[in-house]
């Protein structure tokens, strides 16, 4: 049976101040009315009901995701005490899976992303479970690059592992760390690299297989906490789990190492939304290219994101290239070329008498 897995433990601290420790970015409507999440599921609804849909996300923010998704319950979710990164969030959901399903095919999803069509995505899922379903491998999905982009990881393309239709898998031959700009450009032009999307497939015996090969310590914590799935202990022993496990991700503690990795190589749309600026790929701009959501007025401006939250207004007279954003008693400016450094001013207001007033 497919499962969807959807890692909803981020904080999205670029996309602050309208993004707050209790409203991470899955939680913000950035693309459409709805929540990022709430697209998320509603997206994979026909390949995996709510009944085989598992949430994984942090403890201060369960109460934000039932009270925002109605239909959405404890049964839904899987709640980490603490984030240790995703080899552990992935690891927690498979054991739990194992005990439902031996034979789950887990598909791993982000919280955060936009995908288009949803259709094409659908027959891309389903290729990859039917592989995962019958053999051993980690597979990947790689999206096809429309830009030298820096901030993203790269799978670097190896032989033809098979041919379904038209959707490609193959092996992986590396993976590749966030490029310099000269490099990036390399991989666009050179073809054989695709961006890491960090969606995943794979049947949880294989993941806990390559865990238990790969990350040794880890996966022995994380068979000792599974001993208590089920039991008056599980809320003990998941304390117990994440107090002692150390933060690394999946992709450096096992599929970087792993010899058994594929890759489908994925032609939609995606993006992580991964700060303010990616706003204006994807939603209107008008002709100075401004993008204003909200009440706003730019007069002689240019290049401008505008986000007001709010009931007022936000006024700009002859600037550009900034992003503005109003969220409650709030407001961000900010040049687009430091948006990825809001983690730095985070920083600075954490060294307040009283942060947690603004984070």
């Amino acid at each position: 049976m497919i499962y969807s897995v959807i890692m909803a433990g981020g904080r999205g601290e670029r996309f602050w101040p309208l993004s707050r420790q209790d409203r991470p970015k899955q939680l913000l409507r950035l693309t459409s009315s709805k929540t990022m999440l709430q697209e998320t599921i509603d997206r994979v609804l026909p390949l995996t009901p709510l009944d085989r849909t598992v949430i994984v996300t942090g403890a201060a923010i369960r109460d934000a995701i039932l009270r925002e998704i109605s239909y959405l319950s404890d049964k839904h979710l899987l709640v980490e005490p603490q984030g240790r990164n995703t080899l552990y969030a992935i690891g927690l959901a498979a054991v739990h899976l194992e005990k439902v399903d031996p034979e789950a095919v887990m598909i791993v999803l982000s919280a955060d992303h936009l995908i288009k069509p949803a259709e094409r995505l659908h027959r891309i899922l389903e290729t990859g479970a039917a592989i995962a379903g019958r053999e051993e491998k980690l597979i990947t999905i790689g999206i096809v690059p429309t830009r030298p982009e820096t901030g993203y990881g790269y799978i670097k393309l190896g032989d033809l592992h098979s041919q379904s239709a038209d959707i490609a898998v193959y092996k992986v031959a590396e993976f590749a760390e966030k490029p310099q700009r000269m490099v990036a450009q390399e991989y666009y032009y050179g073809k054989k690299h695709l961006w890491n999307s960090g969606m995943f497939i794979w049947s949880a015996r294989t993941i806990l297989a390559a865990i238990e090969k790969h990350a040794p310590q880890a996966y022995a914590l994380i068979r000792e906490y599974s001993a208590a799935i089920g039991t008056p202990n599980e809320g003990i022993a998941r304390e117990k789990l994440f107090r002692e496990a150390q933060g690394i991700s999946i992709d450096f503690a096992v599929l970087e190492k792993a010899n058994n990795t594929l890759t489908i190589k994925a032609n939609i749309i995606w993006d992580d939304v991964g700060s303010w600026n990616a706003l204006e790929r994807y939603m209107h701009v008008d002709s100075e290219r401004n993008v204003i959501v909200g009440k706003a007025i730019a007069c002689d401006s240019y290049e401008m994101t505008i986000y007001n939250e709010g009931d007022g207004m936000i006024a700009t007279l002859g600037v550009s290239d900034l992003v503005v954003v109003r969220s409650g008693d709030l407001v961000l400016v900010a040049h687009k070329t430091k948006t990825e450094d809001i983690k730095d001013l985070l920083a600075e207001i954490g060294k307040l008498d009283d942060p947690e007033r603004y984070i």
